[in-house]
């Protein structure tokens, strides 16, 4: 039978992680984590404990647990196993073989309380400042967009939807509370169009691609990122049938050293043009095509010189979705806004982790 490792095995085998490139390691040797102490013990502040009982988690190595779901995809469930079986999640959170790693019901308890004091916002300022302090300023001007987050279809009767878009509990629901704790009333549906593109020198009598229309369920994540540094300094979250445009003076941010503010034409109205101006800010939204008229070549020439500034968003939004698989499995947008927002959160994180190795000396 095998014996139990010993401290030198244990050590070789961290020493092969950090070898192989542990992104983790890199990113706690980045990212203080500290930073977020005094937020999270305000937001988990609570009357004095009674006698008996373990005592709860460090509230910092909970929080990183919330980054490790955030950066991999994990449920509460997933993440409890995963955490006991990867050596890079338990040197991340600074946990031995013997350490005690918090269960499911922990994490779900853990982020609940979060949820209910408001805090992500919070945690999201104070990593901001972090990054302004270690002289990443938002500079340059700012990059705005929104994208869907999707989330568990539901199964609902006509009546059932007509009923939540008015904002009422279907009455087959209230009997039946273990259904309607199961019920996302906050996300909605949304439809996202796929342009087709002609290709350069194709036959004009080939068939030519047709544009698509694919149906979302869920929410949306509205960001602003700076162009200096590609950082999210501003958010939102939204259910998915939200107009983009609507959401622009909630994340334009005026601490951004320029001026300048880029975004696709979903943006682009006479109210937004007029509050970009008012704010002394210098629009570079796209410009719409004229209806039932071709596209002016100055405009498209201009179109496409924003595109090559405003295109920088979709890496962050690529990221996300296929990098870290951002998807809203709880119910409801409190609960969808802090999964959101700890997905922004972790996306800066790595990409600080990104800026601090082009920066390091060979």
């Amino acid at each position: 039978m095998a014996g139990q490792p010993g401290f030198f095995d244990l050590s070789d085998r961290y020493d092969a992680l950090s070898a192989a490139g542990d992104p983790l390691e890199r990113l706690a040797a980045v990212v203080d984590f500290e930073v977020f102490r005094g937020p999270l013990i305000a937001a988990l502040r609570r009357s004095a404990r009674g006698k008996g009982g373990r005592p709860p988690f460090d509230p910092v190595l909970m929080f990183k647990v919330l980054v490790l779901q955030a950066l991999y995809s994990l449920s509460d469930e997933a993440a409890e196993f995963q955490i006991k079986d990867r050596l890079s999640f338990q040197r991340f959170l600074g946990l031995g073989l013997d350490g005690t790693v918090p269960d499911a019901t922990t994490v779900w308890l853990f982020r609940e309380r979060l949820v209910q004091a408001k805090a992500i916002d919070k945690l999201f300022a104070r990593f901001d400042a972090a990054l302004t302090d270690r002289g990443y300023l938002a500079m340059g001007g700012q990059i705005i967009d929104a994208t869907v987050v999707p989330a568990p279809k539901q199964r609902n009767t006509e009546d059932e939807k007509a009923a939540i878009r008015e904002g009422r509990i279907p009455e087959r629901w209230k009997a039946k509370p273990a259904m309607l704790r199961q019920k996302d009333r906050d996300a909605r549906w949304s439809v996202k169009y796929t342009k087709a593109k002609v290709k350069e020198g194709a036959d004009p009598k080939a068939f030519k691609p047709v544009d698509l229309a694919i149906p979302m369920f869920g929410y949306k994540n509205h960001i602003g990122i700076d162009r200096a540094h590609g950082l999210i300094r501003t958010w939102d979250t939204s259910a998915a049938n939200a107009h983009d445009g609507a959401r622009l003076p909630d994340v334009v941010s005026s601490n951004n050293t320029g001026s300048g503010v880029w975004a696709d034409t979903a943006y682009r109205s006479k109210k937004n043009e007029a509050f970009l101006a008012k704010c002394m800010f210098t629009s570079h939204i796209h410009q719409k095509k004229p209806p039932r008229r071709p596209m002016p070549e100055r405009i498209a020439r201009a179109n496409a010189k924003r595109s090559a500034i405003r295109s920088a968003v979709e890496h962050v939004f690529a990221g996300q979705k296929h990098r870290m698989g951002l998807i809203v499995r709880t119910i409801g947008i409190a609960r969808a806004r802090i999964k959101i927002g700890m997905a922004n959160l972790a996306y800066n994180f790595q990409r600080l982790a990104w800026l601090e190795g082009r920066t390091a000396p060979a």
